[in-house]
């Protein structure tokens, strides 16, 4: 019993650990929140995640009933969240200041903490869809194993997100530019890929 949950567990840290890495978030977190302030970076921060969190835990246990319920297909949720990485990533890559950050108001903050940053990045199609999976058949204990998964790995993201500024300190503006040109190229892509994937899905190519 014990093997098979911290095997359980180890599949579902790994799983969450590759789509929401926190490491690979930094540089796009970066871009989003240039200009603000640390303490604004800070609470942008603290949002993303809270709100990520909630979605994400919705899902675990609603997720089902969500989906019927709006009548949401995966395919539409993976191809809809695509095109909005897609048209971050583009904007990103042409070293535009992307319309989502273009005021400084305190709702242009809430809005970078809700959208892109806690959905899809954080909590997008791919976290939603392998959370979802995790608990498929589950009982009461695998759900509360995901549940925690899913903070602590949020939680990793949220201290990535707050010492973004000691990182740019270390590596440097013109580094962290070319990283951030890179990350909106595979942004991108990966917007381009989770289309895609949504059309396979939707016409069972």
């Amino acid at each position: 019993m014990t093997d098979s949950l911290l095997t359980f567990s180890l599949a579902v840290f790994t799983g969450f650990f590759a789509i929401m890495n926190p490491i690979a978030n930094i540089p796009i977190f970066l871009g989003l929140t240039e200009g603000k302030s640390k303490l604004t970076k800070k609470i942008i921060a603290k949002k993303a995640s809270i709100t990520a969190f909630i979605i994400a835990v919705s899902f675990v246990i609603l997720g089902k009933y969500i989906f019927d319920f709006f009548g949401i297909t995966i395919p539409a949720f993976k191809f809809t969240g695509g095109i909005l990485i897609f048209y971050i990533g583009f904007e990103m890559l042409m070293s535009k200041k992307s319309k989502i950050h273009g005021q400084e108001e305190i709702d242009d903050d809430d809005g970078i903490a809700i959208s892109p940053l806690a959905i899809p990045i954080l909590a997008g199609p791919g976290t939603i869809v392998t959370a979802m999976n995790s608990v498929t058949d589950a009982n009461y204990l695998h759900i509360g194993i995901v549940v925690v998964i899913l903070a602590i790995i949020i939680y990793l993201n949220y201290l990535a997100f707050s010492l973004s500024d000691s990182i740019v300190r270390r590596i440097g503006g013109n580094l962290i530019a070319v990283i951030g040109k890179l990350m909106g190229l595979i942004l991108a892509i990966m917007g381009v890929g989770m289309a895609i994937e949504g059309i396979k899905l939707a016409f069972n190519l």
